[in-house]
């Protein structure tokens, strides 16, 4: 995310003075509460209204950004270190057009 964004983000809640009820587990319980409704986008068809779901993507990746300044986490290096775990359970050789997972590879 670029910078001059998350400090959007940042500078949207300081001016609210709402910090102080973005606690770790409110965050994470607000990420899950907004992916829920992502996935009421696309609950009974595929036919989906863009708008409304890059409003709730928006809002997920919102939350997430500021669960990370909580915890003190950078984007790229827990992305990083999750790609390296996910390269190593699923190897090319064995994973390559399968949708089986890791342990059942």
């Amino acid at each position: 995310m670029k910078e001059e964004t998350v400090n959007r983000i940042r500078q949207f809640v300081s001016n609210r003075d709402w910090d102080r009820f973005h606690s770790p587990s409110n965050l994470a319980k607000s990420i899950v509460i907004e992916a829920a409704e992502l996935l009421e986008c696309f609950q009974w068809s595929d036919d989906f209204d863009m708008q409304h779901v890059k409003e709730e993507l928006a809002g997920v990746l919102i939350y997430s950004q500021q669960l990370l300044d909580k915890l003190g986490l950078d984007m790229d290096d827990i992305i990083n270190m999750k790609m390296t775990m996910n390269e190593n359970k699923y190897p090319v050789e064995t994973a390559k057009g399968s949708s089986q997972k890791y342990d059942l590879l």
